[in-house]
């Protein structure tokens, strides 16, 4: 590469630690003391908050492992009840804007049903996301592990949420280069493993995001690189199995990281990327065209170009979106041009933004290394952000689904330095930021 481009790729690798797709969880461990724990203390509520605090609790997984037996006791003095099975939804409307948010995904953390609970009665929204490592479920051939989820996708049913997927990490017995990283050698393992859970979780999947950031090699690492033409051919094997297994199930292409130029193995620019993925026949085989954009430190109805000379640039400490004004700042910009480059294929199609949200690190006294852009949002401009960007969204037109990211990796993650956190709109002990009452309280229009 170049040293004409070394300022701009020192730049876009700070970016490439910032892309904040994956769920923590099963990241841990898959034994029992890989639980993520949870401070011990007694929320306060900030003067400014609108809504009590969500109660998260922590899973004891031994007493997960007994409960089995109490219940058997149970049923021998008193006669079973039968447990209300949810309606399976249909599609949803072509016309109707979809409020989400992402949820740490994994059930052995917390209580998933309060979780569910608070996304609808207290946050108002109908969408729900978790991200499904498939790894996890199935660390070797025999190994079936699907606790990890099963509360998740349960309660988000019985709160009458509709639940987004998102699959990544191929296990590393199916790729013969090793690691997660990637997608297995033999996409019919994918295909195998989609049916497996579809079964699972029968009528209780709204959508599934098919893999995630594929042009970036920690998520799509393969001897052709981050190749598109590649990735559409995954994507038809996965469209086939959902449609065939039910064909209101909505399918979602794996969004992009907004990126600068790449090598096309380490990474790829994502309007490149984009470009040949829909010459290749993305649409054909998506009902929506997944999209991320974390905000960095700039309001989302500001484009690229005016980055410069925005009021921010006066007092920002991270100085990227300021002095280099490329796309992958914007939200604004990187949404409208993705929407740009798929109406010249199809008018119909729109996006389906599965990550979105600002971070602050304002009430911490660290940060993730390489947010430094996190010490330049106040929580209240996180919040208004937030807002601004749903309203947005909705009336651009051009989105069908938008998933704020996060709403409870805060307290179930790993402390202020976790990537996940700075995002998350409930804080370290569990109180809702004044993000958390500002969704609340928004209108949501159809």
């Amino acid at each position: 590469m170049s040293t004409k481009r070394l300022s701009l790729i020192a730049l876009i690798l700070i970016l490439l630690l910032a892309a904040c797709g994956g769920d923590s969880a099963p990241e841990a461990t898959v034994e029992s003391d890989g639980v993520v724990g949870e401070t011990a203390v007694t929320p306060t509520i900030p003067p400014d908050a609108t809504l009590p605090p969500p109660i998260i609790a922590e899973i004891d997984e031994t007493a997960q492992e007994s409960e089995p037996a109490t219940q058997e006791t149970t049923t021998e003095t008193e006669p079973p009840t039968e447990e209300a099975v949810p309606e399976p939804k249909g599609p949803w409307p072509a016309d109707k804007f979809g409020y989400g948010t992402q949820v740490h995904g994994n059930a052995t953390v917390g209580d998933s049903g309060q979780t569910m609970r608070t996304v609808k009665e207290q946050l108002g929204l109908d969408w729900v996301k978790a991200q499904v490592q498939w790894w996890a479920i199935h660390p070797s051939p025999d190994a079936d592990q699907w606790f990890f989820y099963d509360a998740v996708v349960d309660e988000a049913a019985n709160n009458d949420l509709n639940l987004m997927l998102s699959i990544v990490g191929a296990p590393e017995w199916t790729r013969a280069a090793g690691g997660e990283n990637g997608p297995p050698d033999d996409y019919a393992e994918f295909a195998k493993f989609l049916e497996e859970l579809l079964t699972r979780y029968d009528g209780k999947v709204a959508a599934i995001e098919v893999w995630n950031e594929m042009n970036l090699d920690r998520e799509w690492a393969t001897p052709n690189g981050v190749n598109p033409e590649d990735y559409v051919q995954f994507l038809k094997v996965a469209n086939e199995t959902i449609k065939a297994h039910d064909p209101n199930i909505m399918v979602i292409s794996g969004a992009l990281s907004p990126t600068g130029p790449g090598d096309w193995i380490s990474w790829a620019d994502d309007f490149e990327w984009l470009d040949r993925a829909l010459a290749a026949g993305l649409l054909d085989y998506a009902d929506c065209v997944g999209a991320h954009h974390n905000g960095y430190n700039i309001p989302p109805d500001v484009t690229a170009e005016a980055a410069p000379t925005h009021p921010e640039a006066q007092t920002a400490v991270f100085r990227g979106p300021f002095d280099n004004p490329y796309h992958l700042w914007s939200f604004k910009t990187t949404l409208d041009t993705y929407a740009e480059k798929i109406k010249a294929y199809d008018p119909d199609k729109k996006l389906c933004v599965t990550e979105f949200g600002w971070a602050t690190v304002e009430d911490y006294d660290t940060l993730p290394q390489g947010f430094e852009f996190a010490q330049d949002n106040t929580l209240q401009e996180q919040a208004d952000y937030i807002v601004q960007a749903y309203q947005q969204m909705h009336d651009s037109g051009n989105v069908w689904l938008a998933f704020l990211f996060n709403y409870d990796f805060g307290n179930k993650g790993g402390g202020p330095t976790d990537d996940p956190v700075p995002y998350s709109i409930i804080d370290i002990n569990g109180v809702p930021r004044p993000a958390f009452g500002a969704v609340a309280n928004m209108e949501k229009p159809d």
